[in-house]
């Protein structure tokens, strides 16, 4: 599993919470072992403490998104680098696939179905699909979470830019999202706030096209009246 993938810890942590609507659903243990997806053995450490915890990282997640909707690249890399330093991250190479199962394809390293013992497991024949992964041994479910947030977030700000962290522009929508377009364009956290804002776009220029329509109207009217006044 490639590291980047985690930065979606960081952004299911931050729309927990939409401020401008005054609604937060991590109010509860099981709202933090939701979290936590598939991860069951992290989530089970969950305690009523980890709400107050990772309220606290998601405040701070959150300012980070921000500074990179912004443009403040620094200030979203000096935040997220504190969080980094706060919660480290102790990361082990795992290799949960076999790639001999998936028809002896070349490994990583360009070495093909006959090539020697190297990257095989003690079974014969079995080659792990080796790469990086976090180790699962932190001191409490937020001090867990909030590490690999973190992580996955710095690897997705270093490889595509820090300008691929937005905030939602669907007022009052306030979520977070990852960028992945390919020409750096979205600017909504999902189809329907994209939907709903191209529609009250076109509404708000339908009221001004009416609006002017109207005012030209009006000020014809009012030429004509001080035409026909002068001629008489």
């Amino acid at each position: 599993m490639e590291l980047a993938y985690y930065s979606d810890y960081a952004v299911r942590l931050v729309n927990t919470e939409q401020p401008a609507r005054g609604e937060d659903t991590l109010t509860s243990v099981d709202a933090v072992r939701g979290l936590f997806g598939t991860s069951q053995q992290a989530a089970r450490r969950a305690t009523d403490a980890d709400v107050t915890r990772l309220r606290g990282v998601r405040s701070r997640l959150r300012t980070i998104f921000e500074a990179a909707d912004r443009g403040d690249e620094a200030l979203a890399v000096d935040l997220l680098n504190a969080l980094l330093m706060e919660f480290p991250v102790s990361p082990q190479i795992s290799g949960h696939t076999d790639l001999a199962a998936k028809g002896d394809k070349a490994d990583k390293g360009g070495r093909g179905p006959d090539a020697g013992p190297r990257g095989r497991a003690g079974d014969a024949g079995a080659r792990p699909d080796w790469h990086m992964h976090i180790a699962d041994h932190p001191a409490n479910a937020t001090a867990g979470y909030a590490a690999t947030a973190c992580m996955g977030l710095a690897f997705h700000l270093t490889e595509l830019g820090v300008d691929r962290l937005g905030i939602c522009q669907a007022a009052p929508c306030r979520n977070a999202y990852l960028d992945t377009s390919t020409n750096r364009s979205r600017r909504y956290c999902s189809d329907r706030c994209a939907t709903r804002a191209n529609v009250a776009a076109y509404r708000a220029r339908k009221r001004l096209e009416t609006e002017r329509s109207t005012r030209t109207s009006r000020t014809d009217e009012t030429a004509q009246e001080s035409s026909a006044g002068t001629e008489r």
